[in-house]
């Protein structure tokens, strides 16, 4: 992980605060059309739009997935948060929108 927070070093802090926010919005943006892919594929199984349309939402949602958890370990220390608050933040990843709680609620420098 000592390249990461090398990674990061490079970057002000606003700006990888920014980035975190921006991929949150992101990640839960894509799980909802994730799941208006898991839908149509459901009512359309024969068609390629309905397929091509799943394989590319959920490479992009892998990829805003993948990128979510790359920026924790950085986001945790500019925020200061402690173990509880970390795993709070992993597991977050695999709940749909829970993202955006963490951005709102758990990504600030006031809370108590």
């Amino acid at each position: 992980m000592d390249f990461i927070e090398k990674f990061f070093l490079k970057y002000p802090q606003k700006k990888v605060i920014k980035w975190f926010k921006q991929i949150c919005l992101a990640e839960a943006i894509s799980w909802f059309f994730l799941f208006t892919a898991m839908i149509w594929i459901r009512t359309d199984p024969e068609g390629i739009f309905p397929i091509v349309y799943i394989s590319t939402i959920g490479s992009i949602h892998g990829f805003f997935f993948t990128l979510y958890l790359l920026f924790l370990p950085a986001t945790r220390k500019i925020f200061a948060w402690d173990d509880e608050d970390t795993v709070f933040a992993v597991i977050s990843a695999f709940f749909p929108f829970a993202t955006i709680w963490i951005d709102k609620k758990l990504a600030r420098f006031d809370r108590e």
